[in-house]
């Protein structure tokens, strides 16, 4: 059984940074795909980062692209999220997920496991 521990999400202000980490547990997550979600209150979960499982590509929804980088440790089973130029529009609960078989990065659907989640606040 994978299990995700998402952690470095707080309270920030408008236009400044903030690291997610997401540490695996259970299996070698070295070939499969690791990524990001968000979640706000009353908005259904949306797509943020998606990275292939030797780092080759990265994908990215509009709303983030520029601002946002993630990237992969396979030594260390984790998947971060660099996030910058934040936005009170990126407050929610972030959830770090991985995909075995990645049918559409920005399904809900496509992933296999999830984390519990950590909150970002960006203040205006």
């Amino acid at each position: 059984q994978v299990q995700l521990h998402e952690s470095g999400g707080g309270l920030v202000q408008a236009g400044g940074s903030l690291r997610l980490s997401c540490a695996a547990s259970g299996r070698d997550l070295s070939t499969y795909f690791m990524g990001w979600f968000r979640q706000a209150p009353g908005k259904e979960r949306e797509f943020v980062a998606t990275i292939s499982y030797n780092g080759g590509d990265t994908y990215y929804p509009d709303s983030v692209r520029g601002r946002f980088a993630v990237s992969r440790d396979n030594v260390k089973n984790t998947v971060y999220l660099q996030m910058n130029s934040l936005k009170p529009e990126d407050t929610a609960v972030y959830y770090c997920t991985v995909s075995r078989v990645l049918a559409d990065v920005r399904s809900p659907a496509s992933y296999d496991y999830w984390g519990q989640g950590t909150q970002v606040t960006v203040s205006s």
